[in-house]
């Protein structure tokens, strides 16, 4: 019987670690990874959080989120563009950055304060929020895992969290990391069967909202796919995140360059057979 009590604690632990927020990206929502791999330990900030992104019970991409700075290290995700137009939904937040008890669906902040009875001060303590992005001037609310590249409205309406965006210069948004998004990564990843996508921010020395939130000195993305002919194709890209401009490079000199911005250790962003030369 001793053994019967064992393994129905096994289980209910293990139950309560299936929610949004996880220990790590193993065995949980690496199916977003290239061979299920993902990155190495050189991004993790000191307080980092580990989140499935989850919408109507489906999980839709993996974020690495920094808790101190309240912006995504990276967003990781299959890349399945669409080209038509979108709604825009509301704006939403991850509940169990608040506790690990609530939903693990994304919801709006009214939803969490109106049906589940969460304060705004708790919202607000765990996470960006709609507020911090409030009339900002010279920078948008930047995807990093961005809408047109799902082919599902429901995929599309899944990136739409705070926890997904950052500070990002306007001119740069709606400029070259606009035709980075819609035209070059369409044209390096044609070959592709499954293209795996990384995106990610370094923290910068300048916030908004009252130091609430850290406007990022740096963009950057990143893919990994094996192409129709079987082989195997990686690139990166960069950007500062004052200026209208983004310089395309190879997968490891982005790592290199992430190494020295990051300053938390060796990075390696994909599994070794993505080719970094």
């Amino acid at each position: 019987m001793l053994w019967l009590l064992l393994l129905q604690v096994w289980a209910s632990c293990l139950w309560l670690g299936q929610g949004e927020v996880v220990n790590s990206f193993a065995n949980t929502c690496n199916q977003f990874f290239y061979q299920n791999v993902p990155p190495a330990k050189g991004l993790e900030p000191q307080n980092p959080a580990w989140i499935c992104q989850t919408f109507k019970n489906q999980r839709f991409y993996a974020t690495l989120y920094d808790k101190k700075e309240r912006i995504p290290v990276y967003s990781a995700y299959i890349y399945q563009y669409d080209a038509g137009k979108r709604a825009t939904p509301e704006w939403m937040v991850e509940p169990q950055l608040i506790r690990n008890n609530l939903p693990k669906d994304m919801e709006t902040e009214k939803t969490l304060r109106e049906t589940y009875s969460v304060s705004q001060k708790d919202i607000s303590e765990s996470q960006a929020v709609y507020l911090d992005y409030h009339k900002l001037k010279g920078l948008d609310r930047g995807h990093l895992n961005p809408a047109a590249h799902h082919d599902t409205q429901d995929g599309r309406n899944a990136t739409f969290t705070f926890t997904n965006i950052v500070p990002q210069n306007t001119a740069l948004n709606s400029g070259e990391w606009n035709v980075y998004e819609q035209k070059t990564m369409a044209k390096k990843s044609k070959d592709c069967q499954t293209t795996y996508a990384i995106v990610g921010a370094v923290p910068g020395n300048s916030y908004i909202s009252n130091g609430r939130v850290n406007v990022p000195s740096h963009i950057w993305t990143s893919a990994c796919c094996k192409t129709k002919q079987n082989t195997v194709i990686a690139w990166g890209a960069i950007a500062e995140n004052n200026q209208n401009k983004i310089r395309v490079v190879k997968l490891g000199a982005l790592e290199e360059k992430l190494a020295e911005l990051y300053k938390r250790g060796p990075v390696s962003l994909f599994h070794k057979d993505c080719p970094r030369t």
